[in-house]
């Protein structure tokens, strides 16, 4: 059975896991199950994301309760207290370049090696990276990008995991399901079996661990 409860998700996180959350400027997060590890005694998060989500909001409920010990994500400036605790040193944060964060979780995914871009040559971004020459071009070479634990938010979710996001809800969802160990995704409504067109479902439910119907 994948549809769970709240409280029998809170048995699939442990402190000290590395989690995507999906989202893009807290569209897209799974919020039900962000609040649910706010509430819990989980710590020491390394957390992989678009952004810091907003003040109170999405992210910004982990990093305010103190549960991110490391944030890997394209962008902070939305969240003033990422930024803090990125310069006090209480949180550790290490900024990827948008397109280039997408295309590390999908090499992840797909089981790739890595990629090369030419995105952050010559910048802060290159340090401690590889630079390939391929036709008189320096590339970087990114490597892929996994974490134990991924919590997506799906519009609408069949009992076996098949997946249907609304609009822009998608954004990192799809690619964060196929890049992790284990799968929990947030619904917005669960749906029978064979209710969903197969046409329109994006993430299918081979990626999906675990559903939770969610109160947001």
């Amino acid at each position: 059975m994948k549809v769970i409860n709240r409280k029998s998700f809170l048995d699939h996180v442990r402190s000290g896991m590395s989690i995507m959350v999906g989202g893009f400027m807290v569209v897209g997060t799974p919020e039900t199950l962000v609040d649910d590890i706010v509430n819990s005694d989980i710590t020491d998060l390394t957390i992989i994301c678009n952004d810091a989500g907003l003040p109170g909001r999405g992210i910004g409920k982990l990093i305010s309760a103190g549960k991110v010990k490391k944030l890997i994500a394209s962008h902070i400036g939305l969240n003033p207290e990422a930024g803090q605790k990125m310069s006090d040193g209480s949180m550790e944060v290490e900024l990827i370049p948008q397109g280039t964060l997408a295309e590390r979780i999908r090499a992840g995914g797909a089981g790739l090696g890595g990629f090369l871009t030419p995105t952050g040559f010559g910048t802060i971004v290159q340090e401690g990276k590889e630079v390939i020459n391929v036709d008189g071009t320096d590339y970087l070479l990114e490597k892929p990008l996994k974490a134990d634990l991924a919590l997506i938010l799906g519009h609408k979710i069949d009992r076996k995991g098949n997946t249907v996001y609304n609009k822009t809800i998608r954004n990192f969802n799809p690619l964060m399901a196929t890049a992790c160990e284990t799968v929990v995704a947030e619904a917005r409504e669960i749906v029978e079996i064979g209710d969903l067109d197969p046409d329109n479902i994006v993430t299918p439910h081979i990626f999906v661990d675990y559903i939770v119907k969610g109160d947001k």
